[in-house]
């Protein structure tokens, strides 16, 4: 994966709680760049918050507003900006509900004034804009799995619906420019410095004042809590290995109820919960939860460090130390307060004005402020890659075939690979030229018309599904990218541990036991193989059904025209359910083997009769055994059933395979009345 170098960045909010934490950190462990920071220090903003960055010779400070588009369009030329970071921002629901214009006017204007000045000037290389976990809205109180940066937004308050409103501005301007933008959504963050509206430095202060702690309804809402600095590291990341065009969730799986938040800080003060917890008005609306899906961010190396006990105990420690660090906040902590922007914190260091300030203030009034530096419009920023966008190989097959009309039909940018699997000079082209996110591997040797051709065709077999999965999972691998890789159950039969129809399943991380073909033989081999790459995600499909009853390769199709068929049951795949699933599990970035079939499992027998039900009520077919199957084929069959239960934990929705059948095959195909 590249990583990107900055040279000038520009910081904007950089006095306020999350931003001062990244400035800090930034300008202590990369003293070759160098960092501006632009802070109009309203009422949740503090100069202290950035004295462990006053004597460094890469920082410095400007008073301003991100709302005055000459001041911005100065800063950008005059120090060479490269990158912004952009955190400047109002953030508190509560202020939001009494404000609404207010945010508005920073939170959306401020955004396109600093989106406008990147288009003129035509020099920002990185925009990262800092968005939260609430343009998700709320999530739903059972969801296992949590929001993923392509979840729909469906804010709730005024905060959140100006956060969202300015992340459409950003993808538009990505969009319609090409300027290079990158947005975050983060959960809670809490922890020194943090100007005590928000709930823990609430908690905080209230009780070291021997206050009771306010809840807002009843206390069950739930949020997820990250410690700052594992927040900044998080930026940290983002800034050198996140990719232009991107969305990442900065969260935790860990989840807390404000009423146990306030027990734990009781808890930590010593107090007693009953008589120090006050139940007050619940908010006009209060999401009940917000959940996020942070693996994304996990996959460019970043990880949470910091315990909620250590972290509690550090913010604890940093606000008992520094009791006046933001002055009288009495009105902060009223449990609704409705405060209005009044200025911040201006006096800092030594009691005087940043010079940087007087000097930007000064610069703005000369002669050389009335020319705009406007480049030509063929901008020099690379254009931004979609949210996603498919390397598909396998054109001619019938997966590959589907993948195309499932990204035709969810708006997903594609395109197949025109590389031989077997050329990695050709793969490295396809993926230099098409620039995608991720790599659909739908392409191998199945056998024409069935697996008995590989028994006469092994070097072909081995070429292709062998030597070019494995060429294609390299490249992938060295280009930083997700293959899924579409590879076969085919792999197993019943045996002693796993007998028919006991309902025990082969577990994804089974040995393969079956040898019957030399088609499984190579797929059993390959998937063994990929297993020591860990950018490919195996989906192990078996017996592939679809509602296209006409396609040859359909196995309901191929059974309906077999003179006699066997009797078994088998785990088995209705494309119609899954092959979106298999999309939804590449844009969460899924890894690793899994099987790729419908829970259950369901015998040939019961197939054909759903047929005759649905299809055919004078339908007939011949049952014969396997041995006598034996004798009319080259190769065994596999028959074995699978365990679904990790991707039905994954994806709940997931229906057995006999009411899948019926759902996606039998009931659009049905033709008896």
């Amino acid at each position: 994966m590249a990583t990107y170098k900055p040279k000038n960045i520009l910081i904007t909010g950089a006095a306020g709680f999350i931003a001062s934490h990244v400035a800090n950190r930034l300008i202590r462990s990369y003293p070759e760049y160098k960092i501006v920071v632009l802070d109009k220090l309203d009422y949740c903003s503090n100069l202290k918050n950035l004295l462990p960055s006053r004597s460094s010779a890469n920082f410095k400070f400007v008073k301003g507003d991100i709302g005055s588009a000459d001041l911005v369009n100065f800063l950008l030329i005059t120090e060479s900006i490269d990158t912004i970071m952009h955190f400047a921002a109002q953030t508190h629901v509560d202020n939001s509900f009494g404000n609404s214009f207010e945010f508005t006017k920073n939170n959306i204007y401020g955004t396109h004034v600093l989106l406008e000045a990147c288009k003129v000037t035509g020099q920002i290389r990185r925009f990262i804009h800092v968005s939260t976990d609430e343009v998700y809205g709320e999530t739903d109180e059972d969801a296992v799995v949590g929001n993923h940066e392509a979840s729909q937004l469906l804010p709730t308050n005024p905060y959140s619906a100006t956060k969202a409103g300015a992340e459409m501005l950003v993808m538009a301007y990505g969009r319609s420019y090409g300027l290079p933008v990158i947005t975050t959504r983060g959960n809670n963050v809490y922890g020194p410095n943090q100007f005590p509206e928000k709930l823990i430095p609430k908690f905080i202060l209230l009780a070291m004042r021997g206050k009771p702690l306010p809840i807002h309804g009843d206390g069950s809402n739930v949020r997820s809590y990250l410690y700052c600095e594992d927040v900044a590291e998080a930026f940290e990341v983002i800034l050198h290995r996140g990719e232009v065009g991107h969305v990442y969730n900065i969260g935790t799986k860990k989840e807390r109820r404000v009423i146990d938040v306030a027990k734990d800080m009781c808890k930590l003060f010593n107090l007693d919960p009953e008589s120090n917890i006050k139940f007050v008005e619940n908010r006009p609306f209060n999401d009940q939860r917000y959940f996020l899906d942070d693996q994304k961010l996990k996959n460019l190396g970043w990880s949470e460090r910091t315990t909620w006990e250590e972290g509690l105990r550090k913010t604890m420690e940093w606000y008992t130390s520094n009791p006046d660090w933001w002055g009288d906040v009495s009105g902060a902590l009223l449990p609704h307060p409705r405060m209005l922007m009044m200025p911040g914190i201006e006096r800092q260091f030594d009691g005087s004005e940043d010079s940087s300030a007087a000097a930007a203030s000064h610069a703005l009034n000369s002669p050389r402020q009335d020319r705009m530096v406007v480049p030509s419009p063929r901008s020099t920023c690379p254009s931004p890659k979609p949210a996603f966008k498919f390397l598909i190989y396998g054109r001619t097959g019938w997966i590959g075939g589907l993948l195309e009309k499932l990204c035709e039909k969810q708006g997903i940018p594609f395109e197949f690979g025109k590389g031989r699997l077997e050329e990695r000079s050709q793969l490295v082209a396809d993926i230099t030229n098409v620039r995608p996110t991720h790599v659909f591997n739908a392409a191998g040797v199945t056998g024409r018309p069935n697996v008995d051709w590989c028994e006469s065709h092994k070097p072909e077999t081995i070429r292709t599904n062998v030597v070019g999965t494995l060429n294609l999972a390299d490249v992938c691998q060295d280009q930083g990218l997700l293959m899924m890789n579409f590879a076969t159950g085919c792999i197993f039969e019943y045996d002693t541990e796993h007998p028919e129809g006991s309902g025990i399943g082969f577990k994804e991380e089974d040995k393969p036991n079956f040898t019957g073909s030399f088609y499984s033989k190579t797929k059993a081999m390959v998937e063994e193989l990929l297993k020591e790459y860990d950018n490919v995600c195996t989906l192990r499909v078996r017996m592939p059904i679809s509602s296209d009853l006409s396609n040859p390769r359909n196995f309901i199709t191929k059974i309906s025209r077999y003179h006699k068929v066997v009797n078994i049951p088998n785990s088995m795949t209705v494309l119609d359910e899954l092959l979106p699933i298999s999309i939804e599990m590449a844009k969460r970035n899924l890894r690793g083997i899994w099987n790729f079939t419908n829970p259950g499992v369901v015998s040939h027998n019961e197939i054909l009769e759903m047929y005759k039900k649905y299809m055919d009520p004078e339908f007939k077919w011949v049952n014969f055994t396997l041995e006598e199957q034996a004798k009319v084929i080259v190769a065994q069959r596999s028959n074995n059933e699978m365990d679904g239960s990790k991707l039905k934990k994954e994806f709940p929705e997931l229906l057995h395979i006999k009411d899948s059948l019926i759902k996606y095959v039998f009931e659009p195909n049905k033709k008896v009345k």
